[in-house]
Order: structure tokens, then sequence, then C-alpha cells
């Protein structure tokens, strides 16, 4: 840890000097209380860097929230080992995920299943409570429900260091969550225009608590969370079918997290009430299970939080990228992500490199740098891998 300035401390060893720099712009709004705590995974972003721990009074910053509202992963410890799996195919079981779950941006359910329709009755309820209509931003959003999406977000089967299969999985709120963020920030913008005030940069704009548009966003922002939440829920029900139906028997659940990283949450730290806004970080208060993935063929870690006050009891979220994607694409070839996915079922497609291993952060030098923020309680290697164009 290194404390960059009186608002800004650093848990990173590997960051480069832009993603500093915003930390430091960010760190110098007003509201900021008592400072910003950048994980050892934190990388450029918008408004802020992902890797922050953002807590403010009377003010938030959407876009320092994030554009993929809940976004998180959740795990299940199943009651089968490696042995149990030994002779069976692996890509039978990948193919099957890929059938139950829709993969890649604006792919989405045909229809709301059985599983599915319970959770949105529930959303529909909270909207209803919250004063909103989700249509309104994406008509179909009740299909979304129980989608992947592209990008970093993943199905994983996995072994931990005694063998024992895990199945994981990262999303978040899907096109439904991106609308809503997207139209908190350009009202946030908005009214920072209108008032004629002084921004470092446009994406720090912020709304103030108080207001009717706070409001609405606070209400449309936890309706988003709790999208989130019930999406990875709905498809890790489908991915233990799908394993259930693959190991020919029944899969008991040694134990299920589900955790966001880019979210908002009222907590008290130095004394304060204040708006914590984790954007690429989850929270690690004394106890609390966690998820920190590595990158595609890398490691990925079951930890419990151990309450870092310099943190505000948060830890990181996975590796965190050193290339763009962009960048990768140019970098890397597709026999370099073949060798990085030697032993790990996997569709083998060029539109999967730009997250390559090598575009990101070492992951063990991210758990290594929050050594003081988690303990380690399972190490995962994967062993097939889903992913969305």
């Amino acid at each position: 840890m290194e404390w960059i300035s009186d608002g800004y401390v650093n848990f990173a060893s590997i960051i480069d000097d832009a993603t500093l720099a915003q930390n430091r712009m960010t760190s110098s709004m007003p509201f900021v209380y008592p400072h910003l705590a950048s994980m050892p995974d934190a990388h450029l972003g918008l408004g802020c860097a992902v890797g922050s721990v953002l807590p403010t009074l009377g003010a938030i910053i959407p876009a320092a929230v994030g554009v993929d509202i809940g976004c998180g992963m959740v795990a299940v410890h199943t009651d089968h080992t490696a042995r149990d799996l030994a002779r069976l195919d692996r890509r039978t079981l990948r193919e099957a995920i890929e059938r139950a779950v829709p993969l890649s941006a604006g792919n989405n359910n045909r229809r709301v299943s059985a599983s599915a329709q319970p959770r949105i009755d529930t959303l529909e309820q909270d909207a209803r409570s919250a004063g909103f209509d989700p249509a309104a931003y994406v008509r179909q959003w009740r299909l979304q429900l129980g989608t992947l999406g592209s990008g970093n977000h993943f199905i994983e089967v996995s072994l931990d260091e005694e063998d024992d299969v895990w199945l994981f999985l990262h999303s978040g709120s899907r096109g439904i969550g991106n609308r809503i963020a997207q139209r908190h920030i350009r009202a946030a913008q908005d009214s920072c225009a209108s008032r004629s005030i002084a921004l470092p940069h446009r994406d720090l704009a912020y709304l103030e608590e108080g207001t009717p548009e706070f409001d609405r966003y606070i209400s449309e922002l936890l309706w988003a969370q709790k999208f989130a939440l019930l999406n990875r829920e709905e498809m890790m029900d489908r991915v233990v079918r799908q394993f259930t139906d693959w190991v020919g028997g029944p899969v008991r659940e040694r134990e299920r997290i589900n955790c966001h990283h880019n979210y908002t949450h009222r907590e008290t730290h130095y004394g304060k009430d204040v708006w914590l806004s984790r954007k690429g970080a989850i929270a690690a208060d004394p106890g609390r299970p966690g998820l920190i993935p590595g990158s595609m063929g890398t490691r990925s870690y079951v930890v419990t939080g151990k309450g870092n006050r310099e943190a505000m009891d948060s830890a990181p979220h996975g590796a965190g990228r050193e290339y763009s994607r962009t960048r990768a694409r140019r970098t890397f070839t597709q026999d370099q992500l073949r060798a990085a996915m030697r032993g790990i079922e996997f569709r083998d497609t060029p539109a999967f490199l730009d997250e390559i291993p090598a575009a990101y952060k070492d992951i063990d030098v991210v758990l290594q740098d929050a050594r003081d923020l988690v303990d380690v309680r399972h190490t995962l290697r994967q062993i097939i891998n889903v992913k969305g164009d």
C-alpha cells in the first residue's frame, strides 16, 4: 500500500501513469471522503479507473459506478471431484451450456423460462415500487434475464486444490443496466453544465443527494443491481442443470457465493455514512466470502475479506487489463491464445484474442498485492471455458 496523497491510496504494484493521473483527478472531487482507494487490478476506465473504491458525501458520480451496473461473479462449490469427470467428454458439457445460456451482446432468450419467471415477478414488483418502467429503457428486458453477454464475461468449470469441482460465472445487468447507466451519466452531465460547475473531466459529473434526479438514479441503480444478481442466479441454475445431466446424477451445492463488483452501497467509513461506489472491486469486510477471477486460461480465487480500513473493506475484482482490446488484437496471435488455453476445453475462435491472458495483469501479482485485503480460501484452475463473441 502506498499513500499518494491525503485523498488517494494505491494498493497496486503494477499501475501505469495514466491510471495514476486519473485516480488523482477523481480523488480531487470535493465530496470524496476520506479518500479514493485504488485496488491492485486498477486500470483506466470511464469516469474513474476500474479498480476504484470511491466513498462520497452527498453526491454520486454515475460514471464512477460504471455502465455494467451490478456486474459480478457467482460460484458454486459442488460435491463432485475431478475423478467423477475423468471419463466424460468436456466438449459435450461446453456445448450444452452454450445452448442453455444465450451468449454474446444482443442475444436474448426466446421466451421467459419457468425458473426465470419468479425472478421476473420480483423485478417487476421492485420496478413498480421504484416508480419506473424498465421497458422504457429496453422493451424486451425480461428476455435478457439469464444471458451472459460478451467481452470478459464467462462461464467456467474449475477444480480447486483438492480437485473439487466449482462452477463459476461472470456477468452483470446486460443491456438494461447499460441503458440505465447511460441515461444517468448524461443527466449528471446536463445537471452540472446547467449550473456551470467546472469539472476536471465531464465524466466526473455528479448528482447531488436530495434532488429528484439523485433519488431516481438510486432507485433505478438498486433495481439494476438486483437484476444483475438474479441474472447470475438464473444462469448458474441453468449451468447446474446442464452439469447434472452431464455427470448423470444429482449435484449437491456445498456453497454458493454471489457478489457484485460494480455497484454503490450505503456504508459507514471513518465515522461518516458515505455512498461507497466500488467500480471493479468487491466487498471484503471481515469474514465475507468473495470471488476474484483471473483472466481466460489462468487461475481464479475464492477469498475471505479481512476488513482493511484504508481499502474501506474492499478487494480487487480480477486481473485488470494491461492491453486495450485493440492493442491486444494487434499484439497477440491465435496460436498464442491456443498455447495459453492448453488443456482447457474452449471454443477456438479469433473472437477471443483480446481476452488472451497476456492482455491482463498477472493474477498472482494482484493477489500478492491484496494480501492485506483478503485471505485465499481456494485456488481454482479452469477445465472448461464458455464465452460469447
